[in-house]
């Protein structure tokens, strides 16, 4: 397959990816057609043509973002001048982004700077490492985690200058990236006082445990761990989902009210599994 064919294969989800991160579809067709242009222009045929693309595509969606607000942003706002970075545009690692996001994403996103807003839907969303955020974002690892994590805060912080609450799915995409970080006081601010972990029958002869009562007790037993869960739907219901060889074992899902979570129930029944679907763009080497 030639350069083009195999772009005209990836352009659906260069697509995706850009009108998620700009939430506006015409502007993502004008990146697109920028990232096919600039294809042409390249030295040579690229390594990994999809991973180029999407952080090609990324970049130019954040230059986008940068524009919108008509000053610059530093990626490294987060540390300091000590880890400023480089910012020359070099294709590097690949990043992932959803199809399958509400319309809540614009409402909330636009509370980020740019960077912020690159780093946390890569991270929170779609468990897309440090490393990789910070080749894209031409920072470190260290100031691409404080991005997210300050841009996890804002998401998930009530503020009276903002109308609208987080969505259900961020409210458990932040969860869980508290849950995976080792981020006990954030997992406590997203919990309810009378939060609590539930069970169903073949969740708990799996090993589950059939009940945790309790704000303090539930941000313990989730902190530090779930590093392997991956976020899903069931219907339009947002969660996460351990996988085991490829296939999802065990079903969390998250009762949120009033943006913080409630009930988070282990499934592990048959039916509920079989509808279990990932939260993706697509996926490649």
């Amino acid at each position: 397959m030639d350069a083009t064919d195999e772009f005209e294969a990836e352009r659906p989800r260069l697509l995706r990816v850009a009108a998620r991160i700009l939430d506006d579809r015409a502007e993502a067709e004008d990146v697109v057609q920028q990232a096919w242009l600039r294809l042409h222009g390249a030295d040579g045929p690229a390594e990994n043509l999809p991973a180029w693309l999407t952080t090609v595509t990324t970049r130019l969606c954040l230059d986008r973002l940068k524009a919108r607000i008509a000053v610059p942003v530093d990626t490294t706002e987060a540390t300091g001048p000590a880890e400023q970075a480089a910012t020359t545009p070099d294709p590097a690692d690949a990043a992932v982004l959803t199809d399958a996001v509400g319309g809540a994403l614009g409402v909330v996103l636009d509370r980020l700077s740019p960077a912020e807003r690159v780093a946390f839907v890569l991270h929170d969303s779609f468990a897309v490492d440090f490393p990789a955020i910070a080749a894209m974002l031409d920072t470190t690892p260290a100031a691409a985690r404080k991005l997210a994590s300050r841009a996890r805060a804002k998401v998930t912080q009530p503020s009276e200058q903002f109308e609208h609450r987080p969505a259900a799915w961020e409210v458990v995409d932040a969860f869980m990236a508290a849950a995976r970080e080792g981020e006990l006081a954030r997992l406590v601010a997203l919990l309810a006082p009378d939060a609590r972990i539930t069970a169903d029958e073949p969740a708990v002869a799996a090993g589950t445990p059939e009940l945790v009562e309790g704000r303090d007790a539930v941000a313990a037993f989730f902190n530090g761990s779930a590093r392997a869960a991956l976020p899903v739907f069931v219907g339009d219901g947002a969660g996460s989902a351990w996988y085991h060889r490829g296939r999802a074992a065990v079903f969390f899902d998250f009762t949120v009210l009033d943006g913080r979570v409630r009930e988070i129930t282990f499934r592990a029944d048959g039916a509920v599994l079989a509808r279990v679907r990932r939260r993706r763009g697509a996926d490649f080497a």
